[in-house]
């Protein structure tokens, strides 16, 4: 979830196909796709991945998109301060009505992004940001995937 454009389908096309296409067609409503891990425990994961359409806020969303949800992704762009600038408020409302669902919070593009601009831009908006990806050259993605998929075995 997050921001219009902020590179939600993006991580998720990295994610499950590896690939990346640089035009930008936005998601209308969600796009739903599966992916089944085998973990190191032998047992099976499968990963029913929902790519939602962005909104300005969180609290926007289709509750029934989130409901039976295990985990959220919310993504922000790095690049876009306005994509970021009601990220308390968004975190605050899904803590609230999803609270024992595992929460990522995830800054994309860092590949358009010197490190040293961000940091202290999420210092100041006091965020918990788990992980700093790119789906472009693929950098985080598969270590925020396995971070997830580790709270999801336990």
């Amino acid at each position: 979830m997050g921001q219009f454009g902020v590179g939600k389908t993006s991580i998720a096309r990295r994610y499950l196909m590896d690939i990346f296409e640089q035009d930008y067609v936005p998601t209308l409503g969600v796009q739903i796709r599966k992916k089944v891990l085998e973990l190191p425990s032998g047992r099976k994961l499968s990963m029913i991945i929902w790519d939602l359409e962005g909104f300005s806020s969180v609290s926007k969303t289709r509750g029934s998109y989130l409901l039976g949800s295990h985990a959220f992704i919310y993504v922000f762009d790095v690049t876009r301060p306005y994509t970021y600038q009601g990220i308390n408020k968004d975190i605050e409302f899904i803590k609230e009505r999803y609270p024992k669902v595992i929460l990522e919070i995830v800054g994309n593009k860092i590949d358009l992004e010197e490190e040293e601009n961000i940091n202290p831009i999420m210092k100041k908006k006091k965020i918990d940001v788990t992980g700093y990806v790119s789906a472009k050259t693929g950098e985080g993605i598969a270590a925020l995937f396995t971070r997830l998929t580790k709270k999801l075995e336990s």
